[in-house]
């Protein structure tokens, strides 16, 4: 209970922690960044601000028309009162102010219809190019940054944040071009009504602006931890779900349960504060406006009792200060609502501007006939400057060559295969193959010299054909039986419902570990790699599945360099050259025989594991 607590309240502090630390973040510098990015869509940019005045036009204009409509019924009604006649209305002069009017408001609908439809254009060709600035960001960082960062937060940072911009941009920002337009042009027509009213008038609107600056001024902070409890919540849910097995099998499924339940409350009161801010403003505002109305209502019917204005332009005035007004509410919304876009933002742009990967050499060395020599010189290596794991490993691998990494957990077996394959970068020294520098290469050519098994297994929604096939592009159907033979998976598969057809679930609840794992193994042979690496391929098999996996192996392994990490040290006693690690260094190297006979660490190793088994 006491570790559960812990938990608890540590996931607590951070929340409170990150959203301290969310007030400081660049709002100014997102919201340029953000412009710019809509900038390189300026012609359709253009068109919306272009029809925002079009259509605000016609907007503005269609009170001044009624105006002149409720004038010429005023007069006509006070002429028929002062000459004892009937009223009538002239249909001819009637009938063109009406036309005039259902035309303002038509053309107004459609010039509204072609920026919203544009605005919209804008919103998700942004939302692709960020999209695909992302997937191709995430393919150029490095490994660090993987482990460093949760699944769930680098998705929630490509999906949910990204669609937050999207959404709020394509609502709030042709609304706020709309009701500056709108603004501006409803001042016009009022000061050209009544210079008087229009000051009243915007005295009230002034003070909506203050209360809406003041607002939105505290707004950015909660929308950020609104969106960082969201990304907390949604990597804690790919957690639950991939390591679900687990949870069941510790009976942590009351300990996931709570630390849930805290980060959903974390995100109920991030994004509770977040919409308050957001929906208060409207109500404060429109009560302010009221006020404003009344004292345009009252100084207009004293203008019309003393003359100096008709009924007609106080209709229209009241409609223009609805104009001027309601914009001042919709504007302290949108401004309120993009501070919850720009917190977004700012995440989408921290993954962009993460640090890369080494480029490439601009003229990369290639091997176009590779033999499998590999020589790792002095080479120093750490996660980090101040922890270095690796100080000064040196050795030699001919072509052809058998070579087993074996040591306790932690002492750097994987680390030293992922040099080779250049998912980190060294720190000194280097690593050659068949004499080139492997950081003279590009990394798609490095790694299309080899093939990996992993441990844990990787495949994906499709065909078993296709999960073969992954390693070979355009491979044909012949091949892949042919590796899927070699592998000693023909046979199972052969036994599913569609054979090589057969599309794996997410959950490939139809396959054993085992059978995965051969899967894997059909694609790196298929690959037909010149250098082999097989980190724990065969740990999560049978003895007897493990047995037709070495025979496939010891068949594909000749003629390449082959690295093989174990931890049962039966499987490797065959190979051309050992290599035993600990604490991030080689201590001892040597062939089976050679190593027993030094008497070690090796040899210690390799005796507990035998006394183990005979026990």
């Amino acid at each position: 209970m006491s570790m559960e607590k812990d938990t608890r309240e540590t996931t607590v502090d951070t929340f409170d922690n990150d959203m301290s630390a969310e007030r400081a973040k660049n709002v100014k510098g997102t919201a340029l960044r953000l412009l710019k990015k809509l900038m390189e869509q300026k012609w359709k940019l253009l068109v919306i601000v272009l029809s925002i005045i079009v259509s605000s036009l016609f907007n503005i204009l269609s009170p001044k028309v009624m105006g002149i409509a409720i004038n010429d019924i005023f007069d006509g009604v006070k002429n028929a009162v002062a000459n004892g006649q009937a009223f009538q209305v002239n249909l001819e002069t009637m009938g063109v102010v009406l036309l005039g009017l259902l035309g303002l408001y038509l053309l107004s609908s459609l010039f509204s219809y072609i920026q919203q439809n544009t605005m919209a254009s804008v919103s998700q060709t942004l939302t692709l190019t960020l999209r695909r600035e992302i997937s191709a960001k995430l393919n150029r960082l490095p490994l660090r940054y993987f482990d460093q960062h949760k699944k769930g937060e680098v998705l929630s940072r490509a999906t949910s944040d990204l669609e937050k911009v999207a959404d709020t941009l394509q609502e709030g920002l042709s609304q706020l071009v709309t009701a500056f337009f709108g603004i501006v042009g409803a001042f016009v027509m009022m000061l050209l009504i009544s210079p008087t009213l229009t000051l009243i008038a915007l005295g009230t609107i002034f003070v909506s602006l203050i209360v809406a600056a003041l607002v939105s001024g505290r707004t950015h902070r909660y929308f950020a931890a609104n969106q960082e409890a969201l990304g907390r919540l949604n990597s804690s849910i790919e957690e639950s779900f991939t390591g679900n097995i687990v949870i069941k099998a510790f009976n942590l499924e009351q300990s996931t349960v709570d630390n849930t339940k805290v980060l959903n409350e974390n995100l109920f009161r991030a994004s509770k504060k977040a919409m308050f801010m957001n929906y208060m403003i409207s109500p404060i505002i429109r009560l302010i406006n009221q006020f404003g109305y009344v004292a345009v209502a009252v100084g207009g019917a004293l203008s019309v009792i003393r003359g100096t204005i008709s009924i007609g332009d106080i209709q229209a005035f009241i409609q223009y200060v609805n104009q001027a007004s309601e914009p001042v509410t919709q504007i302290s919304y949108t401004v309120n609502s993009l501070q919850g876009a720009i917190a977004a933002a700012e995440r989408v742009f921290q993954l962009l501007d993460e640090e890369e990967e080494i480029p490439d050499a601009v003229r990369p060395v290639r091997i176009d006939a590779p033999k499998g020599n590999v020589r790792f010189e002095h080479v120093r290596f750490g996660y980090s400057d101040d922890h270095i794991l690796m100080q000064d490993i040196s050795f030699d691998v001919k072509a052809g060559s058998k070579i087993a990494i074996v040591g306790p957990t932690g002492a750097g077996k994987t680390t030293l295969v992922n040099l080779l394959m250049r998912f980190y970068e060294l720190q000194g020294g280097r690593i050659t193959i068949d004499g080139a520098d492997i950081s003279k290469m590009t990394r798609s050519h490095l790694r299309s010299l080899m093939g990996m098994v992993l441990q844990d297994t990787w495949l994906f929604g499709g065909s078993i054909r296709d999960n073969i096939a992954y390693s070979k592009e355009n491979a044909t159907d012949e091949e892949v039986y042919k590796a899927a033979k070699a592998a000693r998976a023909d046979h199972f598969i052969r036994t599913m419902p569609d054979g090589y057809s057969t599309v794996l679930s997410d959950e490939i609840a139809s396959l054993s570990q085992g059978q995965r794992q051969l899967l894997t193994i059909a694609r790196a042979i298929l690959a037909d790699p010149a250098i082999l690496i097989l980190d724990e391929a065969t740990s999560s098999v049978d003895t007897r599945t493990e047995l037709e996996i070495q025979k496939a192996m010891d068949a594909l392994m000749k003629g390449r360099t082959s690295f093989i990490i174990a931890h049962r040290l039966s499987t490797i006693r065959d190979a051309d050259h050992i290599l035993v690690m600990k604490d991030g260094t080689i201590i001892e190297q040597g062939n089976h025989d050679e190593l027993m006979k030094l008497g070690k660490f090796y040899a210690d190793l390799y005796n507990s594991q035998f006394a183990s088994k005979a026990g």
